[in-house]
């Protein structure tokens, strides 16, 4: 059977999908009142007897734990980092909580944050939602406070309903969530980092309104200030000589400063017995300045010119985001239930940059200026019917729709004149989504779990602009299979397994991205290792089938041991490819690099992970809490010649390191982490390579109990700052053109007062 396969228009889509969900949710919900309906919740039969229960076996299940319990009865594999997990170290983002956790890696340098990888798979194999949903464009988990964040499911493996465009895994951020109890809280505190002051300030409220409407506000604000210093070299040798052609060696630095505001609420009325609406507004601001400046040293000889001998950049960018969201819920009796949930918003990005260019001498050679507009505006709709039946089964089925539709107008000049003008300044681009799906979770015996999933998701990708028009559909059937065996009823072991089909979209960006030209050489002919950039319409989306086992031993008072083999067969990988093209914004060939679809590569590795209090095993021990883990990697590209022909960014493997103690008749708990990332070597192409130094992020933290309403926190990232070295090299001809990058990095400290009104 053919997973991928075109068809003419989302819009007139086949009737067989649209048969599936339609006859999926309606066999649901017919369910609902059968001739031999099962007892209800609420029935005799289902009500307790007068003797109460032992409180002992009651203590276990809500006890602190409760993150580990939801794991543990999850059929399909399932992290969850709970408030206090997410609060432990004061992070500054939410991607700085994330590289703690088994096989989770980031990119950049130490104490930066930067994009999230799950099993070191980056370039969009990781699904990021939040509240499940994807955010616009512009969006980052490094502009979102842990503050704002209630708790993160990590899913190792896809499901039906949360989608597969996961190859890696899914990781899903949920937002503050409306709360039983009333709650006051505010939150002051600052970073501070080579003595730049980066000031943050979070409020939070819980509260009703009489009986049958709850509700929660977060608000947040901060101003972040960062410089980096930077330190490249370039050379080219001769590989026939051994001489040196080129010889460049380019210091300087770069400021950010940037500001936000967070809001994200979410209003739960309790409309009928069983029956609610939530509504879930969220509204990200920001806005950042930035400047850098650098020199550029050349040695003599060689036959390329010098391009500059000093540059100077300045640039200032705003991004709004504003999403509504609006859940409705019922529970339509024995069993059955109906979820409508819809949701529409709109993001704005603004940036402009400029540079300059000065030779030995002083004077101005070269000035560019981008001007950039982005508006995306989009909906969604979502309608999920479940049924529980009365053999253990619970069906579910749904159907998904979403669109968007992004307007971009760009304009670039070089030396006062318009460039790419046969692009034309303004782009309109959209795309739909459609998605419909049915699963069926059932507990066949006591000691098994078991899920069978199917989805069937199209995509039609379109570029409206008269200058640059784009078409891409595919369209992808996902099966997906999941399974937890315990040897016993009663048992603190189980196993778990997982079948899976998965894929990789295109990204919008890589389908139509406007050519991008080099800096170094911006006009005539340009050299490999300076290419301009640009997208690829004809991208056909990545198809991975996976494999999961995993072994889990629960401890007694919420520890675990755990072991997890993954393997992924990916076909259709796509890779930015360097080649030699005759391009329409130069009249000599230019070296251009474009996505394309190079091959099938194979990806697996295995995650171990422990964590517990040392009173778990050792009854004389400190109850110091343990966390750690360590996760191996491999990959290879088949098309791409070895050794170290692996996936892009993908390192040999992650460990990490924590404890934490709560001192006995003292109101202090302090903690640290080790996170390491191994250096690693990448081939990326026949005449491509790279590599990347080992990473190595130590922090720790403080908190003094003041009162139960008050507590003081300070903590320290990076506390052992080490440069991060990166380097890539390539083959032309008869060159090998070599390129080292040293970024060094610092102590980043903070402090923070959290107290109850």
């Amino acid at each position: 059977m053919r997973i991928l396969r075109p068809y003419r228009s989302l819009i007139d889509l086949p009737r067989s999908a649209l048969a599936l969900a339609t006859l999926a949710c309606l066999s649901a919900v017919a369910q609902v009142a059968p001739a031999t309906a099962p007892p209800a919740a609420d029935s005799k039969e289902a009500k307790p007897g007068p003797n109460p229960a032992p409180t002992l076996n009651r203590v276990e299940v809500i006890g602190s734990s409760s993150d580990t319990d939801l794991r543990r009865t999850s059929t399909a594999a399932k992290i969850i980092i709970g408030k206090e997990d997410i609060e432990r170290y004061g992070d500054s983002s939410v991607s700085e909580v994330l590289k703690r956790l088994p096989g989770v890696t980031t990119g950049g340098r130490p104490g930066r944050g930067g994009d999230v990888r799950m099993r070191g798979m980056g370039g969009g194999y990781t699904q990021l939602l939040v509240n499940g949903e994807r955010m616009p464009p512009g969006f980052s988990l490094d502009n979102l406070p842990p503050d704002q964040v209630e708790r993160i499911e990590v899913m190792r493996a896809p499901t039906a309903e949360y989608g597969a465009r996961a190859v890696a895994g899914t990781i899903n951020v949920v937002l503050k969530e409306a709360l039983k109890k009333t709650l006051n809280e505010v939150r002051v505190g600052t970073g501070i980092e080579d003595n730049r002051v980066s000031p943050n300030l979070s409020w939070t409220r819980n509260d009703k309104f009489g009986e049958g409407v709850a509700y929660t506000v977060t608000l947040s604000v901060n101003r972040s200030d960062n410089r980096d210093e930077n330190d490249t070299r370039t050379r080219w040798y001769d590989l026939g000589s051994g001489l040196t052609v080129l010889n460049q060696h380019e210091t300087g630095f770069s400021a950010n400063i940037r500001e936000g505001v967070h809001l994200n609420g979410r209003l739960q009325i309790a409309i009928a017995p069983g029956e609610s609406l939530i509504l879930m507004p969220f509204l990200m601001l920001s806005q950042g300045t930035s400047e850098s400046q650098g020199q550029l040293e050349q040695l003599p000889g060689g036959a390329i010119a010098q391009p500059y001998a000093r540059y100077a950049t300045a640039g200032d960018g705003r991004f709004s985001s504003l999403r509504g969201n609006a859940q409705w819920q019922k529970n339509l009796g024995n069993g059955a239930r109906l979820e409508l949930r819809g949701g529409a918003g709109s993001g704005n990005f603004e940036n402009h940059g400029s540079r300059q260019e000065f030779d030995s001498a002083g004077l101005l050679t070269r000035t560019t200026d981008d001007q950039t507009s982005t508006r995306e505006t989009g909906w969604s709709l979502t309608g999920k019917a479940s049924q529980q039946l009365e053999n253990e089964h619970s069906l579910v089925a749904g159907l998904e729709l979403d669109s968007s539709i992004r307007k971009q107008s760009r304009t670039t000049l070089q030396n006062g004149q318009p460039i790419l003008t046969e692009f034309g300044d303004d782009l309109s681009a959209s795309s739909m989504r459609v998605a419909t799906y049915i699963q069926d979770e059932w507990n066949p015996t006591k000691q098994i779990s078991a899920y069978a999933g199917l989805r069937w998701e199209g995509i039609e990708t379109r570029s409206d602009s008269d200058a640059y028009q784009v078409s891409n559909r595919s369209s992808v059937v996902t099966p997906l299979l999941h399974a937890t065996w315990r040897p016993d009823e009663k048992s603190r072991d189980q196993w778990r397994s997982s079948l899976t089909r998965s894929y990789k979209a295109a990204s919008l960006q890589e389908l139509i991205a406007r050519p991008a030209i080099s800096q170094r050489f911006p006009t005539g002919s340009n050299e490999v290792g300076s290419p301009d950039r640009a997208g690829n319409p004809h991208l056909a989306p990545e198809l991975a089938r996976g494999f999961e086992l995993a072994y889990e031993h629960y401890l007694g008072k919420g520890g675990l041991m755990s072991a997890n083999f993954f393997y992924r067969r990916i076909n259709d990988l796509i890779r930015n490819v360097v080649a030699l093209e005759d391009v329409s914004w130069s009249t000599d060939k230019r070296w251009v690099s474009r996505p394309q679809n190079v091959g099938d590569a194979i990806a697996q590795g295995i995650e171990l992970e422990a964590k517990f209090r040392m009173d778990e095993l050792w009854a004389d021990a400190p109850p110091v809490s343990l966390r750690t883990n360590v996760s191996f990697f491999d990959s290879r590209v088949e098309q791409v010649p070895g050794p170290n022909n692996r996936l892009e960014g993908q390192p040999k493997g992650t460990a990490n390191l924590g404890a934490d103690y709560k001192m006995r008749g003292l109101p202090l708990s302090l903690g640290a982490s080790v996170n390491i990332t191994p250096g690693y070597d990448l081939q990326l192409s026949d005449i491509q390579s790279s590599s990347v130094g080992t990473k190595v992020v130590t922090d720790a933290f403080l908190v003094w109990f003041i009162n139960p309403n008050a507590q003081l926190r300070l903590s320290a990232s990076n506390l052992l700052p080490r440069d991060y070295l990166t380097t890539g090299s390539i083959l032309n001809g008869t060159q090998r053109q070599d390129n080292e990058s040293a970024n060094a990095s610092k102590i980043r400290w903070g402090l923070r007062l959290e107290f109850k009104l």
